[in-house]
């Protein structure tokens, strides 16, 4: 009997020496996680990172003692609509994934931020297996959202101080577990690069002027996303006055909102915010001069964030898909431009032609008018500041199939994920490959270097190196342009806002 003891305490020691040996099992600080093979990375999908309260700031997550097993995306946060195959939650939002080639290397490591403005949107839409194949490690994160991450209730007491920037203040508590723990899946804390794309562009620009996030990443990318004007208090305390009124709830019974479900706040919150008039981003990120201490983009960032290297860009087209598909006379097209430029409308059709001489009508038409200006003041705004570089790029591949440049049709080409984006890249030719490998690499360098150059890749200069230099990402070629068509974004910003 004790032979019998002795072998099979041998043999669970053998196993459980085997088990901890084994890549696809990753002791974090709360507890251990199994991944699964993806595309030639180990994935971590689904790992708890925060753990939350309606309306309160994240906290630690509780530990657990069995393996987690983490083979699918976590709850995605409360929003309208939904997405096949994946489930909503309040308390569960706050997951994130990791890909990785080699747990045991020390890697740099990339923070995705998803778009679908600060209302929508889940971090499977762009999986991070692609850049994880070239040797870095890619993490993604779903986060609270809309009336859930940026119901201001600060005019209601101290207890709801921070509910207006709770969705941010889970980036920063995803920032802070990869610090503890991202060692153990072969990344390294101390080179970190966050990105995203349109409003996770935006909230970028956010976790740029937050004090609590300084330290916690070294590099910043910003794609279509540079949104200028955020919510101050005194808009969105507003707004979160406004809601309660619509749920009828006393302002010293507030705490009775804990209890009000989703739907109904949900509704609550878009009746609100109809009913008022100069609210910034409806629920946004709050400059409130603590968590967000200045406005993101007007036209740089926090001075404490100015030696971190970014990289800014768009589209070309951006939103103005409705336009292709059908012909297009001068004179139309001027009708459709006249509600937007009225008495400059020939000058912006002349400062188009300047520009893009080989230009179509309905290039001209949907050239973007949302995030272009911006961005490049913003760029200037970066380099006067005299810290880090920055460097701009356009993406002005066109689809064959629908002669324009979308919002997004930029990410896999970044990602090196197109094989999977038959929807935006139907065909992939040599020269389609030949573009996501430059762009790729880009991204890559950056993430290590802090410069997106590297052997093999055409030259792409910063605002420090030149005057305003652009990166071109198009077929046949990656080009640079010397300057910016200044007459033609200028009517644009002029217009904008009418």
């Amino acid at each position: 009997m004790l032979m019998k003891k002795i072998i099979f305490a041998a043999c669970l020691a053998v196993a459980l020496c085997a088990c901890s040996n084994d890549p696809m099992v990753v002791k974090t600080c709360a507890g251990k996680v199994q991944g699964v093979e993806e595309e030639g990375t180990m994935a971590f999908k689904g790992i708890p990172y925060a753990r939350i309260e309606r309306f309160m700031p994240p906290q630690k997550v509780e530990p657990w003692d069995t393996v987690m097993v983490c083979d699918q995306y976590g709850p995605y946060a409360m929003q309208t609509g939904g997405f096949p195959g994946t489930v909503m939650s309040e308390e569960n939002t706050c997951t994130l994934n990791v890909w990785t080639k080699d747990t045991k290397a020390r890697k740099p490591v990339m923070l995705w931020v998803h778009g679908g403005g600060y209302a929508t949107g889940h971090s499977s839409w762009n999986p991070g297996y692609g850049l994880a194949q070239k040797d870095v490690v890619f993490v993604s994160l779903n986060h609270r959202l809309n009336i859930l991450g940026y119901l201001d209730l600060s005019s209601f007491g101290e207890k709801y101080k921070y509910s207006g920037n709770v969705g941010e203040l889970d980036i920063v508590a995803a920032l802070e577990w990869i610090r503890d723990n991202i060692k153990r899946f072969g990344g390294d804390p101390d080179n970190v690069t966050i990105m995203g794309h349109s409003g996770g562009g935006g909230k970028v620009g956010s976790i740029l002027c937050m004090p609590s996030a300084k330290g916690l990443f070294h590099k910043a990318i910003i794609y279509s996303g540079v949104i200028v004007g955020s919510n101050t208090t005194a808009t969105s305390s507003k707004l979160g006055e406004a809601v309660v009124r619509e749920l009828g709830i006393a302002p010293e019974e507030i705490d009775k909102i804990q209890s009000v479900s989703y739907d109904e706040l949900n509704a609550a919150g878009r009746r609100a915010t109809a009913g008022l008039v100069g609210i910034a981003g409806g629920f946004a990120p709050t400059m409130d001069g603590e968590v967000i201490v200045t406005q993101p983009f007007r036209p740089a960032f926090a001075e404490f964030s100015k030696d971190i290297p970014v990289i800014i860009g768009t589209t070309r087209n951006e939103f103005g898909a409705n336009y292709y598909g059908k012909e297009v006379t001068l004179d139309e097209a001027r009708k459709m431009l006249a509600p937007t430029f009225g008495e400059d409308t020939d000058a912006f059709i002349e400062a188009y032609r300047e520009a893009y001489p080989d230009g179509s009508l309905q290039d001209m038409l949907s050239l973007d008018r949302t995030f272009r200006f911006n961005s490049v003041i913003s760029c200037r705004g970066i380099n006067e500041q005299g810290g880090a570089p920055v460097w701009n790029y356009l993406f002005d591949w066109q689809k064959p199939s629908d002669h324009y440049s979308a919002h997004g049709d930029e990410l896999p080409f970044f990602f090196n994920t197109i094989e999977a984006e038959k929807r935006k890249v139907p065909e992939i030719t040599p020269e389609i490959s030949r573009l996501q490998e430059i762009m790729s690499d880009y991204w890559v360098n950056f993430a290590y270097t802090g410069n997106p150059n590297g052997e093999g890749l055409p030259t792409w200069h910063s605002y420090t190196e030149a005057n305003e230099p652009c990166i071109i990402f198009d077929t046949p070629e990656v080009v640079e342009r010397e300057a910016f068509d200044t007459r033609l974004q200028e009517l644009i910003y002029k217009h904008q806002r009418r």
